[in-house]
């Protein structure tokens, strides 16, 4: 059994982000969950809040001898739009915030350096502002949240918000996606 590692990132909605992550190789799992507040035990509704601090995130488990954490950087700012603070589309508050959430120095070191990369490099002008900092606690989502996109891709929010992000991931990204059948 190859080492795994942990990478926890939040660019709006869960539902979204994991569904996009499960895509690539050397993805293992992707549980929803919250992190980055100061509640203990946090819920879907103290969360919707916005008064607990936590952004609606996923703990990636990966294998990096497959994908390494600059490749999970770049699957997650090409998944959302981390110039706008505190907001992803319609969803708007600090729970669904850019947010990467670190596990290891090293995962902080490269964070920061790409986020001043694309800043320097960015043609747009806008500025990246997403939080990078270490992980203190991960709180798994409610079980209803899990794999969510695939229990309910037929209803209006997937196929209005999470399916334009799985056909851009998967046109931009299309190197690193998992090959039929392979999980």
């Amino acid at each position: 059994m190859p080492l795994t590692e942990i990478a926890v990132f939040g660019g709006g909605c869960f539902w979204c982000t994991e569904a996009v992550f499960k895509m690539f190789r050397g993805v293992i799992m992707v549980t929803p969950g919250y992190a980055g507040g100061h509640t203990k035990n946090p819920d879907y509704y103290s969360i919707e809040t916005g008064k607990t601090g936590h952004a609606q995130v996923i703990q990636v488990e990966y294998d990096p001898t497959i994908i390494s954490f600059k490749q999970l950087l770049t699957i997650f700012f090409t998944s959302h739009d981390a110039t706008t603070l505190n907001r992803q589309g319609a969803d708007i508050g600090t729970q669904y915030r850019s947010i990467i959430l670190y596990t290891t120095d090293q995962q902080g070191k490269e964070a920061n350096d790409y986020i001043r990369e694309l800043n320097n490099t960015s043609k747009e002008g806008g500025c990246i502002v997403t939080e990078v900092k270490s992980l203190e606690h991960f709180y798994e989502a409610e079980t209803y949240h899990k794999d969510y996109y695939e229990r309910n891709s037929s209803q209006p929010y997937c196929q209005l918000v999470i399916n334009p992000k799985l056909t851009k991931a998967k046109k931009e990204l299309k190197e690193l996606l998992k090959t039929h059948g392979e999980e």
